[in-house]
């Protein structure tokens, strides 16, 4: 009998080398195999006759080979195969298909699967680039004992269709076959690691069950839940899923809670010096947050806290407020930026915030020389500097804090969980055993104490998913822009109406306000129609604007000329600034009223969100211009409209998740969230909630409900795949 968590080199039929191609789709084990499921099904119960088929439908075709061939036009080559049901014929062409000129033999039986059209030379139905798969042989080279097995699985049922591993040798009929002796050979009373209280309130069948009725649905099973992975199967594999992972993150929660923190006070020493260096009145929603910040920075365990704001929403004068607490409690804070044009930005700020006030900051990047780099990492190590802002340079091994109280990280999603968790490790007192310095004893924490987090992100994430992807966070929401902003008005127009555009652009600096001109790209690619940033600058600055002052910003230049060529747009000595998408987050000009991005298409709807961030932030009125050129797809299209229609940053994100998924969205590899093997984060967000609560009630047990012993074999069953799935992580 096989075990879930036995090697899938271990299943008759694998073998050592097959088990290798399948590691490459993350397939080690049993369990990894069972739980690599159908991407679609197709209905073969009763399958489509040709001459029933309509254009236009979706439909799948048993039928035999009749004959096949490969056709030279001008332009490619075609690939066409005549399969028939007695007189009834119908032909499939694929393009650029020579590789199928061995594949077919007449006599044998095959399914297609694709969308019936219609030719328009001849009028008869055919199959463009159909889906195939050949499922009997008539020359023998399929045994008749396998073809008879093989059948049993493919004709007459509906059928799971995987996709195909190891460059097309790994089939959907190879799985079929490899997951049915897996499943045949599991054992009957596989145990069950979600409680019984879970299981009854959610309905949730046994988990065998859902394995053999998720590959092998019923005949009757609603082929509309199958494709929705909604079945109950499908329920049961995706909550378990989600359980575990949620069990693992709770309990990492409360291990955190149970750790030495640094118990900040926030007296009237500290409340003052906020007061002081407060720029305008702060609104409802960012008091709320820094009530929520100080109250977690004043608990014996440390703060983890994910703060969340719309662009323009005032998120860095909150992280800066949190900052005096820790610093007025006589320890270091570092502020972490994802790049250099953003760490100069939060630099600037901060020292015109907060140098009047007497605190000391510094700018630690990759770029700078290395005597300068020893002389601030000096500073840090003997706690001369209060405030250290940087990039990824501030977890380089050579950088020591004398004693860190406060990790500000700034859109957490360009970063990995591990750069965060290095960044907390920096304390010295740690290391060392000394005592904060500059600060009353009773402020300084113990020897062991970790450092609070503040991690702030500009991509507004809905509540469960951000609870997930940051799981070891609580969540803050700034929900309200500051008083004094008008709505950005944003249009799309087609760089065929250009010079209308930069007619606009110029009255509009002609009444004393600045513009950015984004573009995708630094340089001319010769693959694409896309205008770089240069030659654009080049163009914008010789022949539309020459009487104006534009300017040219991109990641390539060197950290000195960018921060002049900041410095230059911030002070208005340039009227117009063309950059590429270095912009995107933190460069704030209130003076700048217009964004003009071209090829808007090419951007995400998050970025073309952050972009239009840009402006907005003073009392003018803005305008954000989408400049589009060639075909548009549909998505591109949803994305411009959500962008004219809404400014609602939430919206944008939820529209953004949706069409992008969750993978792409968060960037999987980067924020440490898991690669999900069932589950989808979108389309399972109920699931999502029920398997967070659900984990919580197991935690807060033993009780009448659940038993220890049901809670021990629910935690040892969450290790174990933690360990296995997730890797990067302890838990418990």
């Amino acid at each position: 009998m096989l075990e879930p968590g036995t090697s899938v080199r271990f299943v008759k039929g694998i073998g050592p080398r097959l088990a290798e191609l399948l590691a490459a789709k993350s397939i080690h084990n049993v369990d990894d195999l069972l739980h690599y499921l159908p991407f679609r099904y197709e209905d073969r119960v009763n399958p489509r006759g040709i001459s029933e088929l309509r254009a236009g439908e979706m439909a799948t075709v048993i039928a035999e080979v009749r004959n096949s061939g490969l056709f030279h036009t001008r332009r490619m080559p075609i690939f066409q195969m005549t399969a028939g049901q007695g007189r009834s014929r119908l032909k499939s062409i694929w393009f650029n298909a020579a590789y199928l000129r061995d594949k077919f033999k007449p006599g044998q039986m095959i399914a297609l699967y694709g969308k019936v059209e219609q030719d328009q030379y001849s009028g008869e139905l055919q199959l463009v680039q159909p889906q195939f798969e050949i499922i009997g042989d008539p020359d023998g080279s399929i045994d008749a004992a396998e073809q008879k097995a093989a059948a049993s699985l493919e004709v007459g049922r509906i059928v799971p269709i995987y996709e195909s591993a190891g460059q097309g040798r790994l089939t959907p009929r190879w799985f079929r076959r490899m997951i049915r002796t897996a499943l045949d050979n599991l054992p009957q009373d596989l145990p069950d690691p979600i409680p019984a209280i879970t299981r009854q309130r959610l309905s949730l069948i046994h988990p065998r069950e859902a394995m053999w009725k998720v590959h092998w649905p019923d005949p009757g099973e609603s082929f509309a839940d199958l494709q929705a992975s909604r079945t109950p199967a499908h329920v049961r594999l995706i909550f378990e899923e989600l359980f575990f992972l949620e069990l693992g993150l709770e309990l990492k929660r409360r291990e955190q809670k149970a750790q030495t923190g640094i118990e900040f006070k926030l007296d009237d020493l500290a409340r003052e010096a906020i007061k002081k260096i407060l720029p305008f009145h702060p609104t409802t929603a960012q008091k709320l947050v820094l009530k929520e910040i100080a109250s977690d920075m004043g608990q014996p365990s440390p703060m983890r806290r994910l703060l969340q704001g719309d662009v323009g929403s005032g998120k860095t004068i909150v992280a800066f407020e949190a900052a005096i607490i820790a610093m007025e409690n006589g320890y270091q804070v570092a502020l972490m930026a994802p790049t250099e044009i953003l760490a100069q930005q939060h630099y600037f700020s901060a020292r015109r915030i907060l140098e009047s006030a007497g605190y000391r900051i510094v700018l630690l990047t990759g770029s700078l020389e290395d005597n300068r780099k020893r002389e601030i990492r000096r500073h840090i190590a003997q706690g001369n500097a209060q405030l250290v802002i940087g990039t990824h340079a501030l977890i380089e091994q050579a950088v020591e804090f004398a004693s860190l109280g406060l990790v500000i990280v700034d859109e957490q999603h360009r970063f990995g969980v591990l750069q965060r968790f290095k960044l907390m490790k920096k304390s010295a007192d740690e290391r060392a055993g000394t005592a904060a310095p500059g600060g009353p004893a009773e402020r300084r924490s113990a020897v062991s104490a970790e450092p609070d987090v503040l991690v702030m992100t500009a991509t507004p994430i809905p509540r469960t998913l951000a609870l997930t992807l940051y799981g070891d966070l609580d969540v803050s929401v700034i929900d309200e822009m500051p008083p004094g902003r008008t709505p950005i008005i944003t249009r799309r127009v087609s760089d065929d109406r250009s010079i209308e555009v930069w007619d606009f652009v110029r009255n509009q600096v002609a009444a004393g306000q600045q513009a950015y001109v984004v573009y995708p790209l630094i340089e001319e690619n010769e693959e694409t129609e896309l205008k770089a940033a240069i030659k654009m600058y080049k163009e914008l600055n010789n022949r539309v604007f020459p009487d104006l002052r534009v300017g040219l910003l991109h990641g390539r230049l060197d950290s000195d000329l960018k921060e002049q060529t900041m410095r230059l747009f911030q002070k208005g000595e340039i009227d117009v600034l063309v950059a590429t998408t270095v912009i995107e987050v933190g460069v704030d000009v209130a003076n700048a009223t217009v964004m003009v991005i071209e090829h808007a298409e090419r951007f995400g709807l998050s970025q073309l969100h952050q972009l239009r961030g840009r402006i907005g932030r003073g009392a003018g009125k803005s305008y954000c211009v989408l400049m589009t050129g060639g075909k548009i797809s549909e998505v591109g299209e949803r994305r411009l409209d959500a962008m004219v229609r809404t400014n609602d940053g939430f919206q944008i994100a939820e529209l953004d998740l949706e069409l992008r998924g969750p993978g792409e969205f968060f960037g999987t590899r980067q924020t440490g969230l898991p690669s999900f093997q069932v589950a989808n984060l979108i389309r399972d967000r109920q699931l999502l909630e029920a398997a967070k609560r659900e984990a919580a009630a197991v935690l807060d047990g033993p009780n009448q409900e659940i038993s220890k012993a049901e809670i021990d074999r629910a935690l040892r069953h969450m290790r174990a795949r933690w360990q296995r799935t997730y890797g990067l992580v302890e838990v418990g």
